[in-house]
């Protein structure tokens, strides 16, 4: 909805200031400098990633319009789950997560937190760290190390998209040049023509400068920083998942622990003290 709303006021506002301010809208109409601009431009979008960049790149509107995947009330699972797989841990010793990391899909645990059960790569996270847990991992900054690793990891994959992007509306200006030019030469060899001619062709030429900085200041370059800024929320969520699991690992009890996941959050997802109390109390009572 963001995309599609600041979409329109980009689009409006320079397209309704040129035609408030007498422009002929006509002029602006020019399919064939759209091919050359954005045509030269998915090639190069082509050229210049991997086939995993290209695969991941097909759903980046989805992406956009979606926003970041976690809600508030995602992050009170993720801590809800967190302090319920942590208190089994207290009452009944780490060998009790066997039967739920081993096989999560049929865990009775994880089915109380659908959401988190619904995100492959959250699920394969908590259980890969309990699991390392089971197997005697005590380690604190090893295991710490190690998190940071997979996350940065992560981070990386992603980042590789936001680059893209942003490589692809940094090029798009220049892109715009090679349009602008080739309708020059057209011009050119248009010369004998008389003026009222040579001036449409001209403007023609120009609009191609315009199509390739328009569009690559008025939407991929704001699509790239809208993309890592959903990347970033979303790192949060695992970030959340770490804190937690070190806390764990540190010797506090659950509901400490999970207050050092909540402080991992970002402040607009990031469920109040008293929300998280209210939340685990439920839980225990409902065991």
């Amino acid at each position: 909805m963001r995309f599609l709303i600041g979409g329109l006021i980009v689009i409006g506002s320079v397209i309704g200031g040129y035609g408030a301010s007498g422009g002929h809208l006509d002029v602006l109409f020019q399919p064939f400098e759209v091919i050359i601009i954005l045509g030269a431009a998915a090639g190069a979008f082509v050229i210049g990633n991997t086939g995993a960049v290209l695969k991941q790149s097909m759903g980046v509107f989805g992406t956009i319009f979606r926003g970041p995947r976690y809600s508030k009330a995602d992050h009170v699972e993720l801590l809800g789950v967190q302090f319920t797989l942590f208190k089994l841990v207290q009452a009944k010793g780490v060998l009790a997560l066997e039967p739920h990391i081993e096989n999560p899909s049929q865990s009775e645990i994880f089915a109380q937190f659908p959401k988190f059960a619904a995100s492959h790569h959250a699920v394969e996270f908590m259980c890969d760290y309990l699991r390392m847990i089971t197997l005697g991992t005590n380690n604190v900054h090893q295991m710490e190390a190690l998190m940071d690793e997979e996350l940065e990891t992560h981070h990386q994959e992603r980042e590789r998209l936001v680059n893209a992007i942003q490589a692809l509306a940094d090029g798009t200006p220049a892109l715009g040049i090679v349009a602008a030019v080739l309708g020059v030469i057209h011009t050119m060899g248009s010369i004998n023509e008389p003026p009222e001619v040579l001036g449409h062709l001209i403007g023609a030429a120009l609009v191609g400068t315009f199509l390739g900085v328009f569009v690559a200041y008025g939407f991929f370059g704001p699509m790239a920083q809208s993309l890592r800024n959903i990347y970033e929320v979303e790192a949060k969520y695992f970030l959340s998942m770490r804190t937690g699991l070190l806390a764990h690992m540190a010797g506090y009890v659950p509901v400490v622990a999970i207050e050092f996941a909540r402080k991992a959050l970002m402040s607009e997802v990031r469920p109040s003290f008293a929300e998280i109390d209210a939340a685990t109390a439920i839980l225990q009572s409902a065991r």
